[in-house]
């Protein structure tokens, strides 16, 4: 055994996934006046039909949400979501796209940098292709997750 374990490596480097993704968005406060926020988006290719996007509006101050990953890919070039997430490209402003995002009542618009965060799902689909998402996931332990019952499975 000559100790060579690059095609290990290769394997165990291909299910992490992507690096996290940081973006200066928009979040559009009225009057066509944006503030910008900090934005982490994470892929975890043990839940791959979910992107987290961690919120970061100042010091100390973040807020996550888990948004579907086809619903960013489809929002991108099309309208896509409904109710609290909502994705769609701005028409009147090339290489961005706009995030609705609506909890309690209250809306949040941001824009997006189309091209980098297009080019970043897309090395997640290279990580876990879609016809492959269901075969990665732990369907019980996500169910117990998002239910909060713990000891399901």
């Amino acid at each position: 055994m000559n100790g060579d374990q690059s095609g290990l490596r290769a394997r165990e480097a291909a299910h992490e996934g992507p690096p996290a993704l940081s973006l200066r968005l928009g979040r559009v406060l009225g009057d066509d006046t944006t503030h910008p926020v900090r934005a982490r988006f994470r892929f975890d290719p043990d839940t791959p039909m979910v992107i987290a996007v961690t919120f970061m509006p100042g010091p100390g101050a973040s807020v996550t949400w888990s948004i579907g990953r086809e619903l960013f890919h489809r929002g991108l070039s099309r309208g896509s979501g409904e109710q609290d997430v909502q994705v769609w490209p701005a028409r009147d402003l090339p290489g961005l796209a706009w995030l609705m995002l609506h909890s309690g009542g209250v809306n949040a618009l941001f824009q997006l940098p189309v091209e980098p965060l297009a080019e970043w799902l897309a090395a997640t689909y290279r990580a876990v292709p879609a016809e492959a998402e269901s075969r990665a996931l732990d369907w019980d332990a996500f169910l117990a997750e998002i239910l909060g019952t713990p000891g399901v499975g």
